[in-house]
This record gives C-alpha cells, structure tokens and sequence, in this order.
C-alpha cells in the first residue's frame, strides 16, 4: 500500500479525511478550539472543486450543510461547545428529514464560554441528547491522531449509509497535537455513498419504508422535487399528525441504527485478558489512561482497558459483561461524570465504580490514575 507521510494536527486531518471521503461543502463559523479546521478547508476545498462558506453563526452554518446534502453533497461543520448548542435546532431537522451530514465537535470546557482554549470531554451527553425528541445517534471519538483521519471518514460513510447526522467528537488536545502521519493511498479507502432511488420521479417518495429502514434519497436538482420538513411526515415528506404513522417513523429511524449495531460499535481492548480491574476510557484521556494500566501491570496489579471509538451508540452487552466480572471499574473522564453515569446503570450493584472527574482544562495524568488502581485493589 502506498503511503505519504507529514505532519498533520488534529484538526487538520479532520479536514484532509473529510475531503478524502468526499466531503465537497463546509459550511462553519470560526470557534476556539475547532477554528484549525475551517482554515485548512478553506484552502484545500476549493483546489478540488469543493465549496468552502463562513457562515454568519453557527445556527445558520448547520443550515448551510444539510441545504448542500440535500443537493447531493458531502457536507461538513466544526464547531466547539457553545456553537454546538446554537447548532441544536438544526441538528434535530436533519435528524427529522434524514439528511446526511458530519458535525465536528472539538470540545472544550464549560458551561457557556468556560475553557476556550482548555481541554475538556463536557460534551459527551450533548450530542446524545442535545436536541430534543427521541432519534438514533452515532458519535466518534479517536484518541490518536492516526485514528481521527480513520475515523472521520467512517463518520462519512456512517452518515451516507444510514442517512442522518453523524458527530466526531475531538476534545482540545487531540485536534491540537501534531505528529508525522502515514497516510494510506486514497484508492485503499473504503467510501460509501447514499443510495440513489431506482424509479422515476413521478414514482419516487422520499420516505418510502418499501425498500427498508434506510429509504433510498433523491438528490435535487437531478430531476427529483420532494418536500423537507422538520414536522413528522409520512413517505411523501409531507406533514402527518397519523399518531401510528408517527409512532411508526420514530420506531423506524431508532430502529435503523439500533438494528445495526454489530457494524457501528467500535471499541478496543488493552491488557484485558486476565483484568480483574478495568478502565473504561474515550478520547484524549484514554491515552493517560494506557500509561497507568502499563505502570500498574508493573507493580503486578492485573487491570486493563476498553477503550471507546465509538461513544454512541455504547457496546452494551460488552459493557454488562466486564461490569459482571471484575472487581472495580474506574472511569476517568474530563466532564463530572457523563459517561460515568451511564456505566453506573449498567453496573447496578455488580461491582465498584471509581469515577475520576476533572474540569480544570488540564489532562488526567497517568499517577493519578495509578493512584485510583491502587485504590481499587
């Protein structure tokens, strides 16, 4: 396979993944810590034909990229905390109207301004329920920078695949850092593409359940017309208030990710064979995290890793399992236990939660993780 190798931040190869996978629109707004990629699309957009526009706000940025996908472009937004709120709204219309799109959260302390430019992983519940209504949720979450190129594309594939929203959720430090990257050739790459409806225009419905949970998406201006709306809708696109049809439709949307769950969890293990303690960790956390399990597996405490690349939807059934068997689960994180209090109704009363919370912009370091394993024993 060939490969080509510079350095590249974080942030920076989000915007190099996205144009690798097909990405043709940006649409954003200047934020701190995420800003890096806006900058890098506004060079390298245009060289391929691509369309790079810096919005007024963030709300209307949102806007911008489900107008580009419904025309039948790859479309991506970044942003950090406060302009991922603004974006809401609009996240919860191409939720509702199936669009596909990428929204890059690089997250950053808070509330409200808080840590512009501190590391943080406060976001994590937000882009679960951020807004309103219930809905499917896919959302990345790389720890290492070779990860954030991988996994921004397959943030890609997941929106065209399963038509809807999909979030990669950097924090600080990785959108930050910069490394020497191996990059794979382009024409390795696996990308997929929105499925195109068969029929004529006259026969096309947007919403068609026929042909599966995932109906095929007419893009405009090749000769299909058809209504979007964030109100329910039957197969039309037109507004129903059919309480079945509603019922139904929701049903359908959670159900097409939820029924796919194999081929959208993404987790790895570390030092987990015999690990009588074990880590949950995501993101940049997780890269302290491996330190400590190493320092403690010197010491000759048997303790290990799970490790999320995806963070929604969670592996449940794998989560109950390690929460059946070991001795103590430790979850550091950077927010006040947002991920912890998911683990917690997992655990029940099967096992310890050790839960490790910081919030003042600084990484978790290895000791003081090492420090809690040992509490654990």
């Amino acid at each position: 396979m060939k490969k080509s190798v510079r350095f590249y931040s974080g942030a920076e190869l989000v915007a190099k993944a996205a144009i690798d996978a097909g990405c043709r629109f940006f649409g954003g707004y200047p934020i701190t810590p995420s800003s890096e990629i806006a900058e890098y699309m506004s060079h390298e957009l245009p060289k391929v034909g691509g369309t790079y526009i810096q919005m007024e706000d963030e709300i209307a940025a949102m806007g911008s990229i489900i107008g580009a996908s419904l025309a039948g472009v790859k479309s991506l937004t970044a942003t950090s905390g406060p302009g991922f709120s603004l974006k809401q709204e609009n996240i919860g219309y191409a939720y509702m109207a199936e669009v596909p799109c990428v929204i890059c959260n690089v997250m950053r302390g808070g509330p409200s301004t808080g840590l512009p430019t501190a590391l943080a992983q406060a976001d994590i519940m937000q882009a679960k329920w951020g807004t309103h209504g219930d809905h499917p949720v896919i959302a990345l979450t790389p720890a290492y920078l070779e990860e954030v190129y991988e996994l921004t594309i397959k943030a890609f594939n997941f929106s065209e695949i399963y038509r809807m929203p999909v979030m990669l959720l950097l924090d600080e430090v990785i959108a930050h850092l910069s490394t020497a990257i191996d990059l794979p050739d382009k024409e390795m790459l696996v990308i997929k593409n929105r499925r195109k409806p068969s029929v004529p225009p006259e026969k096309y419905f947007p919403y068609d359940t026929a042909y599966g949970d995932v109906p095929p998406m007419a893009n405009f201006f090749e000769g299909y017309r058809y209504h979007v709306t964030g109100l329910s809708h039957d197969k039309t696109g037109f507004p129903t208030t059919d309480p079945e049809l509603v019922q139904a439709d929701q049903e359908r949307q959670i159900r097409k990710v939820k029924s796919n769950i194999n081929n959208i969890i993404d987790y790895e293990y570390y030092q987990m064979k015999d690990a009588e303690i074990i880590i949950f960790a995501y993101g940049s956390t997780a890269r302290g995290a491996r330190v400590a399990v190493d320092n403690a597996r010197k010491l000759g405490i048997k303790v290990g890793m799970m490790r999320f690349r995806v963070i929604w939807p969670l592996p449940e059934a794998e989560i109950l399992k390690h929460c059946s068997k070991a001795k103590a689960i430790i979850i550091p994180e950077m927010n006040m236990g947002q991920l912890s209090d998911v683990i917690e109704r997992y655990a029940a009363d099967r096992t310890k939660i050790l839960r490790i919370n910081h919030v003042g912009g600084v990484p978790i370091h290895p000791s003081y993780i090492l420090n809690v394993i040992k509490e654990a024993i």
